[in-house]
């Protein structure tokens, strides 16, 4: 008996492989036969699901059209439902029952009583009237542009960042400076308040987001990942995370706790100037010098709408805080938009100067802050401009520094605190005397401006 020949593991698997080439070679590159059944199956799915309302309506229309040849003599009418069908003085839409009126004369039918309900005219709402605001007071303390403002929620104190990348805590009653916080090594351009916790979130554009403790007012977190300066923050109302955007032309959703970059958003091909959260869908909306604004599926990751009406870049946007509605700012106008799908409501024109931020209230106040100073307020539904006028600078600043970076209501919508480039934080509120005798409403509907583009 001959002795089996001994080979090494590569060699027998070589072989292997090389039988198994062989056996197949003549096939591998072909695609399994066509299933005409499954073809059939799939295309008819795929119809149904995309067209199965168009062939619920021509199904209708066929049975329609059979039976209006069975019955040729039948009049069609939109009848009251309540007559004979049959009988031709019943086709008519509202009849008038008169007790009042004269018995029909030998020339006259029931036709002749007929009357059609007449179309209300269509008309714009006429504007709220709301109370003029007035300069309360101006803080200083910072040695840089004000670049960001937040409250926190109870109300009590108000935080700002600045160029001189100091974040700096203020008692909103008086006004008085509470607590400084240095860690940045850049001007600090984003801040948050949690109201769940007792954090205090910034970010800047040193690319660094922080979660500062004000318990111990430390930094006790930072959250890595932007590849340049990060331009805005918003936190999520209901769940701890934390959606932040920058010059890297993303935006990023950080857990809160862990640190971790749950998603980065792409799509947009400039700066991201704004990020807004919100606990309904879209849970986020970005605004970008793109001239697009974003809607995103914050569960699955990715874009769900872009709205590319703005003509030119778009620095703010801001979420209305019972409507459920939100608007975006661009130095061509502000426009105001519908939640979930972004449908698009009204242009509100006016303020040409490069919107660099909004704010809104509950009564429906909308401000907006312009590079150049002007300040600009809003009715909220209509688009009047009740009020407009420039923010006096600091004394000592030239007139060019005249410029409103941030601006944000207080929780009670009572007071609006503005972050300007005279290094100042100046705030305002209604003035008391005003009535709308003294300041009245002058409103003409325009046309023109609510047309749909």
């Amino acid at each position: 008996m001959d002795e089996v020949q001994r080979h090494s593991v590569h060699t027998l698997v070589f072989r292997s492989l090389k039988r198994t080439h062989d056996m197949f070679v003549s096939n591998q590159a072909n695609l399994p036969e066509d299933d005409e059944k499954i073809e059939k199956l799939k295309k008819a799915i795929k119809a149904r699901d995309t067209y199965g309302l168009v062939f619920k309506r021509v199904a209708q229309f066929q049975e329609l059209k059979r039976k209006q040849e069975m019955n040729p003599d039948k009049p069609l009418a939109i009848t009251n439902g309540e007559a004979n069908p049959n009988d031709a003085n019943s086709l008519a839409l509202v009849s008038v029952t008169n007790p009042n009126a004269p018995p029909l004369t030998a020339g006259q039918t029931a036709n002749s009583q007929v009357q059609l309900i007449p179309k209300k005219a269509s008309s714009i709402p006429k504007p709220k009237w709301h109370a003029p605001w007035k300069l309360s007071r101006v803080i200083s303390g910072h040695l840089g542009w004000v670049r960001c403002v937040t409250v926190e929620p109870g109300n009590e104190w108000f935080a700002t960042g600045s160029g001189d990348r100091v974040i700096k805590v203020w008692d909103l009653a008086s006004g008085k400076l509470k607590l400084s916080l240095t860690g940045h090594v850049s001007t600090v351009r984003g801040l948050a308040v949690s109201p769940r916790h007792p954090y205090l979130f910034s970010c800047g554009e040193d690319r660094q987001v922080k979660c500062w403790d004000l318990e111990y007012n430390k930094v006790i977190r930072h959250y890595h990942g932007h590849l340049s300066a990060v331009y805005d923050l918003a936190q999520h109302p209901t769940i701890d995370v934390l959606a932040t955007c920058g010059r890297d032309s993303t935006a990023r959703i950080w857990d809160m706790r862990t640190k971790a970059n749950v998603h980065t958003f792409t799509g947009h091909t400039n700066t991201v100037a704004s990020v807004v959260a919100q606990a309904t869908n879209p849970q986020i909306i970005t605004g970008s010098h793109d001239s697009t604004v974003r809607l995103w599926d914050l569960a699955a990751g990715k874009s769900v709408c872009t709205l590319t009406n703005h003509k030119k870049s778009v620095r703010s946007v801001v979420l209305h805080p019972s409507l459920y509605m939100f608007a975006s700012a661009s130095p061509d106008n502000i426009k105001q938009w519908r939640c979930p799908e972004g449908n698009f409501i009204q242009n509100i024109s006016g303020h040409t100067s490069i919107v660099n931020c909004m704010a809104v209230n509950p009564d429906g106040v909308l401000v907006s802050g312009g590079d150049n100073g002007s300040m600009f307020f809003w009715d909220w539904r209509t688009g009047y401009n009740f009020q407009r006028f420039q923010a006096p600078v600091q004394p000592g600043s030239m007139d060019s520094e005249a410029g409103i970076f941030a601006m944000t209501f207080d929780h009670s919508g009572s007071r609006l605190i503005t972050a300007e480039a005279d290094k100042t934080i100046k705030i305002y509120k209604e003035d008391d005397e005003a009535s709308e005798e003294t300041h009245p409403v002058n409103w003409r509907p325009d046309i023109l401006k609510r047309r749909k583009f």
